[in-house]
């Protein structure tokens, strides 16, 4: 009890708690005035229970679509905590759990009937760009909760499983699940919807896959220098990072050479090429993107390094 408190008082508690907030309340606006509107049913849990809402509609049974995402989310969140971990399953206990409040709040704010245009039947008016809208938007809400080991709730929680112990793209997972959930929308819409459905779910996983490259990537770069021993001590002892050291000879002189390999940010990237570049060091570099960093990476705040 006493570290549940203590964590309660820290600086990432409420930094996370409002990146959190802020990111459902971004999904929230996607769902509330692109989804709900046009009855788009992409791949995910709002778009399964925008399917549920309007077959209970349709039998006479008032039901709405906020309280479907809360049931579903509520049952999900159990295999969240079970499956992948307690930090990800509270994290996500909140952000599911605000998604049908945050519908709400959105509705009671502006309610999307008065963006409506005569004659039309989405904020839009056009089925294609209301899914345009809401996959970005959205994608761009699931990338904040996934860079601090959170997410939206519903479809996630399935593709964060499957991330887990597959290893498949977090895109890959969300299309692949997404589009099961898509084909429940044939009770609901016309053959043309369910198509731009899965359509919206495609591009949901390429948008998604891309942001979190973009948000994750580091720098792989590999330097082979005489004056290797000085590009080291700048990595390790100004960046404040890691790195490993190969002994290597040229294919073509035969001339042994120690080869400086490390991973960094874009920002110590540039500060590593001005460093060599400054002090006027003969250096062959190789430098390439990756997305995904396993093992030890500290992200913590770094020294600040003058340009």
């Amino acid at each position: 009890m006493k570290e549940i408190l203590k964590y309660l008082c820290t600086w990432k508690f409420w930094k996370e708690l409002f990146i959190m907030t802020l990111g459902m309340a971004i999904a929230a606006a996607a769902v509330y005035y692109f989804m709900m509107p046009s009855k788009l049913v992409l791949g995910s849990i709002s778009g399964l229970s925008i399917v549920i809402s309007n077959v209970f509609t349709m039998v006479g049974i008032p039901l709405k679509v906020s309280a479907v995402v809360t049931a579903i989310n509520a049952i999900l969140l159990i295999l969240a905590w079970l499956l992948i971990g307690k930090e990800f399953g509270a994290k996500t206990v909140y952000t599911a759990m605000i998604l049908g409040p945050l519908l709400e709040f959105w509705e009671k704010v502006c309610p999307y009937e008065r963006l409506i245009e005569a004659g039309q039947s989405s904020v839009m008016g056009d089925p294609l760009l209301d899914l345009i809208c809401f996959v970005l938007i959205v994608s761009i809400s699931q990338t904040i909760l996934f860079s601090i080991n959170a997410s939206t709730g519903g479809l996630d929680i399935l593709a964060k499983i499957v991330n887990k112990y597959l290893h498949f793209d977090i895109g890959v997972s969300v299309t692949v699940a997404g589009a099961i959930i898509c084909c429940t929308a044939f009770a609901i819409n016309p053959f043309r919807m369910v198509v731009l459905g899965l359509i919206g779910t495609w591009m949901n996983g390429l948008a998604l896959d891309y942001f979190m490259a973009s948000v994750n990537k580091r720098k792989r770069i590999c330097i082979v220098s005489d004056r290797s021993e000085e590009i080291r001590a700048y990595i390790v002892e100004t960046l404040e990072r890691g790195c490993t050291l190969y002994d290597v000879h040229g294919g073509h002189s035969g001339a042994p050479h120690v080869e400086i390999q490390a991973l960094l940010t874009q920002d110590e990237f540039s500060h590593v090429m001005n460093f060599v570049k400054k002090n006027d060091i003969h250096a062959f570099i190789t430098a390439g993107n990756v997305s995904e960093v396993y093992g030890m990476w500290n992200k913590s705040k770094r020294k600040k390094v003058e340009k």
